[in-house]
């Protein structure tokens, strides 16, 4: 699974948006990289850029931005009203998808350092990047602001963590990090009540309310030994919230920041946010997400409704997706598309349509056509497809037949890992096409050197690999595949083994067929020991494959009768 990070640097112009498009056009030059969003602000005098990608495209992309605003941006001439202290005030890096915060921090040192080497100005390390404590809060690290630049730089304790000590007039400091997802959430009330809104949000977020004197609303607010407010600790770790009231919609809103998602879910926010309602006699009826959120998220809370309410979480993305919206009711106020809010799907969109995305009569014509590819490789995808989506739909039907209430988690579990196979199968359904088109990309090749000659054979190897490797995973998945099969042709619903049948059937035609794929290439490959090693391997899946379906079909005649 692909690797992503999200950067949302901020810079201090947001008057002079020729600036700002330049600095972003210089994002738009990395691959790999895509620009979501550009917030400039006047008042401030300062830009949000936000941007998403693979890891060392995101450093790339974020190195030429900050190059781009040192050049173009002059910090003693800067006013507003916001906190600053350089031409790129602060680049945060954020865990997206299938990436651990201790590697993001890695990849924003690496962008510290990068920047402090090839800019040549002073960088700060702050929150999870930090390399000690009191760098860790980003107020700290930016106290004095620009002005205060030239004294805070000849203080040791405030050494750069990389670049020069030297204060640069024009471009300031810039202080890097790493942090999690933020999550712009508001949730809807059956109520135009300010007031009641707070209270809501006063119960559950992070900071709570103020003690007063009597537990009395109108008593005085309590003071600890200090004078300090005593505060009673809401139910929520890293969320903020305030109660307001929506004049476009004519309701009040809990509206939230969950700093930390991987603390304080969405799906847990509105949990709670619905319990202190209903103590005030006042209902939830909806919510809105404001800005984006990672799939994962959308994903684990349509998981967690599912669990609630017994049923099978091995259901395809889109219908989890589909729980989720209906059950947090994020298309209460507006429609909710999840292609635009969902970051990995607007990373994925594409002009070109994929094989997986024609109807049935658009793939088949598109097979059928004077075209070399789809091809075999693609259809024996299919067919594995088609025949772990068959035990899929077993273990679904078995996690809801009545009586069997208390295994439907027993089921759901095999559910999930057809699931998972399946969706893997459909990708390389693609895969197979995109392999031989690299083959006939690298045949095109120019040839009239012996450089372009070598270029031209090394390209040649690797793509005949690519286009056996492809296949062979799908003999791969497609043997995990009769495990499911096998055991929903045993332990599953009586009405539907034949199913199960059906799918073994399914599945060993992708095996046998995937195999063909894999050996007609073995010609073009002049590694033998690499020809050797992939032909014994495929013969044992398909000796095994073979196997497993002479078995489930005798099970599923033999209860069939």
């Amino acid at each position: 699974m692909k690797q992503l990070i999200e950067c949302v640097p901020n810079f201090s112009e947001g008057r002079d948006m020729s600036i700002i498009k330049q600095i972003t056009d210089q994002i738009e030059t990395v691959e790999g990289v895509k620009l979501l969003d550009v917030d400039p602000g006047k008042a401030t005098n300062r830009t949000v850029v936000t941007f998403v990608g693979t890891p060392d495209e995101v450093v790339e992309a974020a190195i030429l931005a900050m190059k781009k605003a040192a050049e173009l941006i002059d910090m003693s001439k800067h006013k507003g009203e916001h906190p600053r202290f350089g031409a790129t005030d602060v680049c945060p890096l954020v865990p997206v998808a299938n990436i651990t915060m201790e590697e993001t921090v890695k990849y924003a040192r690496k962008l510290a350092e990068r920047a402090g080497k090839e800019i040549g100005y002073p960088i700060y390390c702050y929150e999870n990047a930090a390399f000690e404590e009191k760098r860790k809060n980003l107020a700290n690290v930016r106290a004095g602001e620009y002005e205060g630049l030239p004294e805070k730089l000849k203080n040791p304790d405030w050494k750069p963590d990389f670049g020069s000590s030297e204060f640069n007039p024009r471009t300031g400091a810039t202080a890097v990090s790493a942090r999690n997802f933020l999550i712009a959430y508001n949730i809807n009330l059956n109520t135009t009540s300010t007031r009641r809104a707070n209270a809501i949000a006063f119960d559950v977020r992070e900071a709570g309310r103020v003690k007063r004197e009597g537990d009395k609303l109108s008593g005085k607010i309590a003071k600890d030994k200090d004078g300090n407010p005593v505060r009673i600790p809401g139910l929520l770790k890293k969320v903020k919230a305030i109660g307001w009231y929506i004049e476009e919609y004519g309701v009040a809103q809990i509206s939230m920041n969950l700093t930390d998602i991987t603390v304080t879910t969405i799906q847990e926010a509105f949990d709670a946010v619905e319990k202190s309602a209903n103590k005030r006699g006042i209902r939830v009826t909806g919510s809105e997400l404001v800005g984006l959120i990672p799939l994962n998220a959308m994903l684990d809370a349509g998981k967690y409704f599912l669990k609630k309410q017994q049923r099978s979480l091995g259901i395809s993305e889109t219908e989890i997706i589909k729980i989720a919206v209906k059950s947090l009711g994020l298309d209460e106020l507006k429609p909710f598309n999840p292609q635009e809010r969902i970051i990995e799907y607007i990373l994925n969109k594409s002009s070109e349509k994929k094989l997986i995305d024609h109807n049935l009569s658009e793939f088949a014509d598109k097979t059928a056509a004077e075209i070399p590819a789809p091809g075999g490789g693609s259809i024996s995808a299919y067919m594995g497809t088609l025949g772990i989506s068959l035990a899929t739909m077993v273990a679904n039907l078995s996690a809801h037949k009545r009586g069997w209430d208390e295994r439907w988690e027993e089921f759901s579990a095999y559910a999930e890992k057809g699931e998972e196979l399946k969706s893997k199968l459909l990708k390389l359904v693609d895969e197979d096409t995109a392999s031989f088109n690299k083959i006939m990309e690298a045949v095109r090749m120019p040839k009239a050197s012996e450089t372009e000659k070598k270029a031209r054979y090394t390209a040649m190897q690797k793509a005949t690999k690519n286009a056996i490797e492809v296949p062979y995973n799908i003999m791969k998945l497609s043997l995990e595949s009769m495990k499911i099969i096998k055991t929903m042709a045993q332990i599953g619903l009586q009405a539907s083994v034949s199913d199960a049948g059906v799918g073994a059937l399914a599945v060993k035609a992708a095996v046998s067929g995937a195999f063909l794929n894999v050996k007609i290439n073995f010609s073009g490959v002049d590694d033998k020991n690499y020809v050797r090693d992939m032909l014994h391997k495929a013969q044992e899946i398909e000796k095994e494959t073979i196997k497993q379906e002479k078995e489930i079909l005798e099970i599923v005649n033999e209860k069939i009768g």
